[in-house]
């Protein structure tokens, strides 16, 4: 009965194929083609219009985020500029209006207006090229080119900005980068390196890179005399679960073993630093063996010794088992019943 009340699941230890892993860490990064910079048309104090325009906020393409006004903003007065422009604009109409009849009279020539006809187009584009996105009463509309997450907000309501000061970084989150920092002593594993699993600060979930069709972008071809790591960049899914910016325990796969005995990381207990498994020997009975380890690759763990091929180990539970055998309400051995 008391075995019973000890939750735990077993697999058979598998011979698969199993690939050399070079265990390191490293950082998730964004995508570089998934990022953009917003940033100011024209000089004058920035106003926040968006109610999304927080960190983490979701945003559409074309969205409006900011408005700058130049009005009392005496460096770069876009307002008088505007008015200038439209003037101008005006006054060159005129001219080329009064230039249609009095080309019809022959008392210009063609060329005098087609001169008038390209002065007043000339103005037509400056004052489109000012007015584009501007209202006297709000100034210019800054949106954003396209839809995503707001990863930072550079400015500060009320703000003096410049032209083409950076107001914000949008970003997709469609696509991530996972950097691994290797050391050097791997360099020349690095081109046989094909996939990696990594599990991040917050979460015990492993993740596969090949799982979130991920590939290889490059590898450094020289080290940083900083920090004598290699870096190494994979180009993954963003599943919602990842945090840019964060921190990652990173196990690049290499070359592939075709015959390895396999068990799952979660059935092995530590022991000052000798590692055990408790293998099933019965429906109640469980014996604890000692194991020499090979490499892991986060998820599986190679067995060089203390168990063969199809004995079933407990993956969950085991530490339950080990405290009810210490104290002997749960069998540990084949004999014991």
């Amino acid at each position: 009965e008391q075995a019973w009340k000890v939750e735990f699941a077993n697999e058979p230890a598998n011979r698969l194929p199993f690939s050399e892993v070079i265990k390191t860490t490293g950082q998730i990064q964004t995508s570089p083609g998934d990022e953009v910079t917003v940033a100011a048309q024209s000089a004058g104090i920035v106003r926040f219009t968006s109610k999304n325009l927080i960190v983490g906020g979701r945003i559409g393409a074309g969205e409006g985020l900011f408005a700058v006004s130049s009005s009392g903003y005496n460096q770069s007065n876009l307002d008088a500029q505007y008015a200038e422009a439209k003037a101008n604009r005006d006054k060159y109409k005129a001219d080329l209006v009064r230039a249609e009849e009095l080309v019809k009279d022959k008392i210009i020539s063609q060329r005098d207006y087609l001169d008038r006809d390209l002065a007043f187009q000339n103005a037509q584009t400056i004052l489109n090229a000012l007015g584009k996105n501007y209202s006297a009463r709000n100034g210019v509309r800054v949106s954003t080119p396209q839809g995503g997450f707001i990863k930072s907000i550079l400015v500060n309501p009320g703000q003096a900005v410049e032209a083409g000061q950076p107001l914000a970084i949008i970003s997709k989150n469609g696509r991530l980068v996972l950097r691994a920092d290797v050391s050097q002593k791997y360099f020349n594993k690095l081109p046989t390196l094909a996939s990696a699993n990594f599990r991040t600060e917050y979460s015990d979930t492993t993740y596969n890179t090949a799982d979130l069709h991920g590939r290889v972008l490059s590898y450094g071809k020289s080290a940083d005399a900083a920090s004598n790591f290699v870096p190494v960049f994979f180009e993954i899914d963003n599943l919602s679960a990842f945090v840019p910016g964060s921190f990652a325990e990173i196990f690049l796969k290499s070359t592939s073993a075709p015959n390895a005995l396999v068990i799952p990381k979660s059935a092995l207990i530590e022991e000052q630093g000798v590692f055990y498994a408790f293998v099933q020997t019965g429906g109640e009975s469980f014996q604890k063996r000692e194991l020499k380890l090979g490499p892991d690759d986060g998820v599986f763990v190679q067995v060089l010794s203390g168990i063969v091929e199809g004995e079933r180990v407990v993956t969950k539970g085991a530490y339950q088992i080990k405290l009810s055998t210490a104290s002997g309400t749960l069998p540990a051995h084949g004999h014991e019943h």
